[in-house]
């Protein structure tokens, strides 16, 4: 049975009008609830922390978070099709409508900070964060342990997605790990307005300490639904943060204590890909599918329902050719082609993707994101297959990194294994590599499964890897492109620098 994310209407008024540029100059606008009236009824009742907290839940997915009303504006995972996109390995192939031509596929918006999607993810992640503070104020601030239990567990929750939003911040808007380049202004008290940029060091201080004090506040907490933030995610999002910092030791220790619950089994061949071919509906099972959140190897994700209000405008509108999406009227999202052709002939994942080269479709990912009614361009206008946002198999993939940067090369190829097992027919090739050519293989895997999930960006980045786009791209096919291109990181966008006077000034 699906589970609803219901809004209280407290929450509701709350997110009305929270943005950022001129909405941030406001103290006290007049179309949200203040901090005062929501600390005084959290004091009363905890279930206005708790609709509050699902307010902010449910900005992941809604249409226009980012500011605008563009059609790839609809919450995290628009950015991360941004991130797959720059990275190079989700190729526009067929561009109809236009959408993330120009900006992301061309890099016309990270090279120019007046560009509306320079804008989005800022506006976005602000937002996100700006929301958390009031929660986290409203349970007592950020040094609170607080004494009810709900609110413990509330306070959890908001710090750690406060966190996961300047993690993608700092990803998004710089271009490598600098300690000391001022990057991003830090805001961790409703109060705090026009900020001016500070260190990275002090943003990611923010971060891990906000993550700590989450894992810590979430021991024992039980969630009703995996779009809540348990201590097993937190733990994830973590290992992410020290492996953006080269902090080996501490994303192996993290996704060994995550992989050790036992929690979550890694997703078999037969949930990873639709190898059934055929779509005759006559004894043709769906097989595989990214596309439900109890899927025991999901960590974490969002239950989409009728009731969600989730359309065209959404990551399925623009992923998928079996939804009523750009995908399948035009806009073609499709594996590199580079990228595919590593793909070995035993492995399961061959299956995701259309393997007709002859089509016009060929390597969209039909086996891997689609509407289980498999009907050409959507049965129903209204999106009900689910988001996923981070999977046990990162966890492995992450272990199996540290442990190879670390020089402990038996237990990357152990953790690199345990997934491989489940994709290949014969993984024994793992056991000869070694060094560099272990972490490369590693690098490879982690694009090959978690291809479309908006984690390639973040590894080419760790990996200070180079994109040679292949040869289904619309435009650079060939051209290497660096990590740290310009062209891969976006500006502070031109709003920020309107209105934050504190920035205007350092700009200048």
């Amino acid at each position: 049975m699906k589970k609803l994310i219901k809004l209280t209407l407290v929450s509701s008024i709350l997110f009305l009008g929270v943005g950022c540029s001129e909405e941030f100059l406001e103290k006290q606008p007049s179309e949200f609830l203040t901090q005062q009236q929501v600390t005084e009824a959290a004091s009363n009742n905890a279930d206005v922390l708790a609709g509050t907290l699902a307010g902010i839940y449910s900005l992941q997915f809604q249409s226009g978070t980012g500011g605008t009303t563009n059609h790839d504006d609809f919450g995290q995972k628009g950015y991360d099709i941004f991130g797959d996109m720059l990275s190079g390995d989700v190729a526009l192939s067929v561009s109809s409508f236009g959408w993330y031509r120009a900006d992301i596929t061309e890099f016309q918006a990270p090279l120019d900070f007046t560009r509306t999607r320079n804008y989005m993810p800022w506006r976005y992640y602000y937002r996100i964060i700006r929301s958390a503070n009031v929660v986290i104020e409203a349970a007592g601030g950020n040094d609170a342990v607080p004494e009810l239990e709900e609110n413990r567990f509330i306070l959890g929750q908001a710090k750690a997605i406060r966190a996961h939003s300047y993690f993608y911040l700092a990803q998004y808007y710089q271009k490598s790990f600098d300690p000391s380049e001022e990057i991003l202004p830090i805001y961790d008290s409703p109060d705090d307005q026009n900020g001016p940029k500070v260190a990275a060091s002090e943003i990611y201080a923010l971060i891990e300490s906000d993550l700590n004090s989450a894992i810590s506040l979430l021991d024992g907490f039980t969630r009703a639904a995996k779009n809540e933030i348990n201590q097993d995610v937190a733990k994830g999002i973590l290992a992410y943060v020290h492996a953006a910092k080269g902090e080996w030791q501490e994303v192996k220790d993290l996704t060994d204590e995550v992989i050790e619950t036992g929690a979550y089994p890694i997703m078999t061949a037969e949930e990873v890909a639709r190898v059934d071919r055929t779509d005759d509906d006559v004894d043709n099972p769906t097989g595989g599918g990214f596309n439900d959140v109890s899927t025991p190897g999901w960590m974490w994700g969002v239950d989409l329902t009728s009731d969600s209000g989730v359309g065209l405008v959404s990551w399925w509108g623009q992923m998928d050719y079996f939804s009523f999406s750009y995908a399948g009227y035009g806009d073609y999202k499709a594996m590199d082609a580079g990228l595919y052709a590593q793909i070995s002939d035993d492995d399961v994942r061959r299956f995701q993707f259309n393997m007709d080269s002859s089509s016009s479709n060929y390597l969209q990912p039909w086996g891997k994101f689609y509407d289980p009614a498999r009907v050409p361009r959507g049965a129903s206008r209204v999106i009900t297959q689910d988001l996923v946002y981070m999977r046990i198999a990162e966890m492995y993939l992450l272990n199996a990194e540290a442990a190879a940067n670390l020089g402990m090369d038996a237990d990357a190829r152990m953790s690199l294994k345990a997934l491989l097992d489940l994709r290949v027919d014969d993984s024994s090739y793992v056991d000869g590599l070694s060094g560099e050519d272990l972490i490369d293989e590693i690098y490879l895997q982690t694009r090959i499964e978690l291809w479309g999930e908006g984690k390639s960006y973040l590894a080419l980045k760790r990996n200070e890897a180079t994109v040679v786009r292949g040869a289904n791209h619309l435009s650079f096919v060939g051209e290497p492109i660096p990590y740290d291109d310009e062209r891969l990181t976006f500006e502070i966008p031109e709003a920020e620098i309107l209105y934050n006077p504190a920035i205007s000034t350092q700009n200048n």
